[in-house]
């Protein structure tokens, strides 16, 4: 199966990433450059997540993972925070509809006890709609942080090692992955930053080990279907070894296609 009718895109789905992280960069500097309230750079981010999520669905992307709100955001000016809040209240009220009925999942993953109380609500309400949804995977993650995720996996197996549930003996990768958030999901293969910075910034840290890594200065506005397609066609062009040599890949992809 190819993506070459809609995207100009000659790759095989096999080639295509299951799991795309994105960190969402270069609102506030998109309004700067045009002289607008930074605000006004939020707004357009949303509108350019439209397109990337309807591509996404369109090329069957199972997840898709999106760094809306992190941890060390509250340390912005109060008023911006505010602004955020309020988009992403408005933004659930929307736009989940639409993602209902085109078959999407929507998840908030996060620390959402510091949110509104009307916005924890909003997001339950949105996760509640959408829980039943077979198609694309869509993670929000918000007031999150790598870090966090970590520690709360780690505190959910302290605790069964203290009630005498697992021995400390049984702590293995497998077993704090399983208590992270999105454990249930393929690990990013594919980890997309906007907006020029080449760092991962606490985001998915466990997660990202062996995802492959795009940066673009391009910011989060303008990034369209076309800037879409040429981080996939760079993953796809990319030979993933998780510690093989790469002749050892070649020797497995003939033998599966064989």
């Amino acid at each position: 199966m190819s993506v070459k009718e809609n995207y100009k895109l000659d790759i095989p789905a096999e080639k295509l990433p299951k799991h795309v992280a994105i960190i969402m960069d270069g609102n506030g500097r998109w309004a700067e450059h045009r002289s607008l309230p930074r605000f006004s750079g939020h707004r357009a981010g949303v509108e350019a997540l439209r397109s990337i999520l309807q591509m996404s669905g369109e090329l069957g992307i199972q997840s898709l993972t999106l760094f809306a709100f992190s941890s060390e955001n509250w340390r912005r000016p109060k008023k911006e925070v505010g602004l955020l809040m309020d988009l992403f209240m408005n933004a659930l009220g929307r736009e989940v509809k639409k993602l209902h009925e085109t078959g999407v999942r929507l998840r908030v993953i996060g620390d959402l006890s510091a949110f509104p109380a009307k916005l924890q609500q909003r997001i339950k309400e949105s996760m509640r709609l959408t829980e039943g949804n077979i198609g694309l995977q869509v993670n929000i993650a918000a007031n999150y942080g790598g870090k966090w995720d970590i520690t709360q996996a780690t505190q959910k197996i302290a605790e069964l090692v203290s009630n005498g549930e697992i021995d400390s003996d049984d702590i293995t990768e497998d077993l704090l992955n399983d208590h992270l958030s999105m454990s249930d999901q393929p690990e990013p293969d594919l980890f997309i930053r906007t907006g020029g910075e080449q760092r991962i910034s606490n985001f998915l840290i466990w997660q990202l080990a062996y995802s492959e890594l795009y940066f673009t200065r391009v910011l989060w506005p303008d990034f369209d279907r076309d800037e879409y397609a040429k981080a996939i066609t760079s993953f796809a062009m990319r030979q993933r070894r998780f510690g093989r040599t790469g002749a050892q890949v070649l020797e497995s992809d003939q033998r599966e296609h064989a």
